[in-house]
């Protein structure tokens, strides 16, 4: 899937430029443009992106504490493998972490943040309606991490901000299946209406089986790759 070309790196310092590079890779290792094994040249990079190799050292090294790329000395970076494993595991921490945050909102959601979800959740389904995958999928992230943002826990948000780097890999590849993608949408519809009518218990379980199925699906998109 195509990317658009970066924005001109920022004017700041190391640590600045260091983000703006690990963010532009992140999304395109999420957004599968960086497959697993692929190697990540310092040199190439540098060229692209026109900058030195001190910020892109620096981003690689935040990319191999979100664990999406390995280091050695004989390979230099490569983009980690994900496995089916790993994807059922994570979405099992992801699901009880989203869900508890979905009832929580639910609890105490006003009615200037209910207006902000509904305006997210019509703006994913005009991209879902248009065939639109890349802009659905930032939108259906921007839901994900609004509703985290607004439950009123920083402990839960914080959790689960250490686990989104390779969850929104996973999310990505989901969405690649039109009958998850279908489903996925009904589940977000659910969620909504339990927003409109405060009921907490039905946005925690409708949220926690929305993140399994995600998690079902992502695992078998890695073993049907696993087996070729």
């Amino acid at each position: 899937m195509d990317t658009p070309p970066p924005r001109s790196a920022p004017n700041g310092d190391v640590t600045a430029v260091a983000q703006w590079v690990a963010d532009i890779l992140r999304d395109r290792i999420i957004r599968g443009v960086l497959p697993a094994g692929a190697r990540i040249v310092e040199r190439k990079l540098s060229a692209e992106l026109d900058v030195s190799r001190t910020p892109i050292r620096e981003a690689l090294k935040l990319l191999h504490a979100d664990n999406l790329i390995d280091i050695s000395r004989h390979k230099g970076a490569q983009v980690t493998e994900f496995l089916a494993q790993e994807a059922l595991e994570l979405f099992d921490v992801i699901a009880s972490l989203e869900s508890l945050a979905a009832e929580r909102l639910a609890e105490r959601i006003t009615k200037e943040q209910l207006a902000t979800f509904e305006d997210l959740h019509a703006a994913m389904l005009t991209h879902y309606q248009a065939g639109e995958a890349d802009a659905y999928f930032d939108l259906n992230s921007e839901i994900h991490d609004a509703i985290l943002a607004a439950c009123g826990n920083i402990i839960l948000q914080n959790l689960h901000t250490k686990m989104m780097a390779r969850a929104r890999r996973g999310r990505f590849m989901a969405i690649m299946n039109p009958d998850r993608l279908k489903s996925a949408v009904e589940e977000h519809e659910q969620l909504m209406a339990a927003l409109r009518t405060q009921n907490a218990d039905a946005a925690r379980q409708i949220w926690r089986k929305h993140l399994l199925n995600t998690g079902q699906s992502v695992t078998d998109v890695l073993r049907s790759q696993a087996l070729g």
